[in-house]
């Protein structure tokens, strides 16, 4: 079998779009956040199946800004969130930034989202007022006893959706099974603008509040009615108005060439969601004595294709020998990173521990053919040994 390149992931960026965008930039537009974010913005909330999104500089930002504005909106009666084992830093860091106590769920051994039981246990226990979600590699989590659970204890549930653009629970696009959603369209994801992301969101009062802290805290971009609302509250006349900060803010915006981008990268996502689905299904068939996910309630859009192997670090260095790129299943588990061994010390829990011990994940991205994935598969086989 002649030895090829099989990478991680790849460009989504088409030679046709990027001419399409740079015959746009010759035409003088607006580059910084305009009328095609704002374009953008409405048709992401229409394929989500949400009222409202709200574009970023990136994922990360996404959920930064989703776990400021629930705690500025008033939102939260506490200051306790869980967030899963296995996910990743930018998941979890906004919350540690901001002094929450923060109670790490092991995974569910099939899906690799929360594990019901321990999640149940920590509701019971910790009584958080917020859990964030983490469709792991396209995968959505068990959502129905998710809320039917968090709605017994009074917890708010939120949705970092970055590996899952496209999946959907029981015919709902993740992104809207929650109160918010972030979304990454970062190299290598389902569709990307260079950098950016996004929150979707179908909530009245955290859309205006998420839109101000946005842009500094200002009420340029809010709802009308909502902008006159907080100008009346604050006796803030008219030569102030744009200079007056409602919230202690950032500046997480995207800009009008991202957006650009977006637009023409979100008519392709649903042929790109429909060849990592299948892309995915290859990797089982043909790596079937290996672990796999599994997970229930509709398509998966999926990421990359997650399994374990007893001598992963072997594995990793005869695949990158044949040409063939893998890595770390996400990043293991929090609980044994060193950030979070600095401050709280090792936290062991069984299945999180399992993925970052074993975990590793194989290429999967819109340009991978059916031939690229016998050929990582052979290869895998030739040394893994299943765990």
């Amino acid at each position: 079998m002649t030895r090829r390149t099989v990478k991680l992931a790849d460009n989504t960026i088409s030679a046709e779009e990027m001419s399409s965008l740079a015959d746009w930039l010759k035409e003088g537009h607006q580059v910084t956040k305009g009328p095609l974010t704002r374009q953008f913005e409405a048709e992401f909330a229409a394929y989500t199946g949400t009222k409202y999104s709200i574009m970023v500089n990136s994922g990360s930002s996404a959920n930064l800004l989703m776990a400021y504005s629930l705690l500025e909106a008033g939102y939260l009666r506490n200051k306790k969130v869980i967030v899963p084992a296995v996910s990743w830093i930018t998941t979890l860091s906004p919350f540690v930034q901001m002094g929450f106590e923060c109670f790490l769920c092991d995974s569910d051994a099939k899906d690799l989202g929360v594990d019901l039981n321990h999640l149940e246990q920590l509701l019971k226990k910790e009584q958080p007022a917020l859990l964030i979600l983490v469709h792991i590699l396209g995968h959505p989590n068990q959502m129905d006893a998710i809320r039917r659970l968090c709605a017994q204890h009074g917890c708010l549930v939120i949705e970092d959706a970055c590996e899952a653009l496209g999946s959907e629970y029981k015919g709902i696009k993740t992104g809207a099974l929650s109160l918010a959603g972030s979304f990454s369209f970062y190299y290598g994801h389902h569709i990307s603008t260079i950098e950016g992301g996004a929150i979707t969101t179908s909530d009245d009062k955290l859309y205006s509040v998420m839109l101000s802290i946005r842009s500094h805290g200002w009420s340029r971009d809010v709802p009308e009615a909502d902008r006159q609302a907080w100008k009346k509250e604050f006796a803030i006349d008219d030569f102030r108005e744009f200079y007056s900060f409602y919230y202690a803010g950032y500046n997480l915006r995207s800009t009008d060439l991202n957006a650009y981008l977006g637009r023409l990268q979100l008519k392709r996502l649903p042929e790109i969601a429909q060849v990592r689905a299948r892309n995915f299904e290859l990797y089982r068939q043909a790596l079937p004595e290996f672990w796999s996910q599994s997970s229930e309630g509709g398509f998966v859009s999926s990421f990359s294709f997650g399994t374990y192997a007893k001598n992963r670090l072997e594995v990793s260095k005869h695949m990158l020998a044949q040409g063939v790129e893998c890595r770390p299943l996400v990043c293991g588990s929090m609980g044994r990173q060193p950030f979070w061994i600095k401050k709280f010390g090792v936290t062991h829990l069984p299945v999180a521990d399992k993925v970052h011990d074993f975990g590793l994940y194989l290429p999967n991205h819109a340009n991978i053919t059916p031939e690229d994935i016998a050929y990582v598969a052979k290869h895998f086989r030739e040394v893994a040994q299943p765990c």
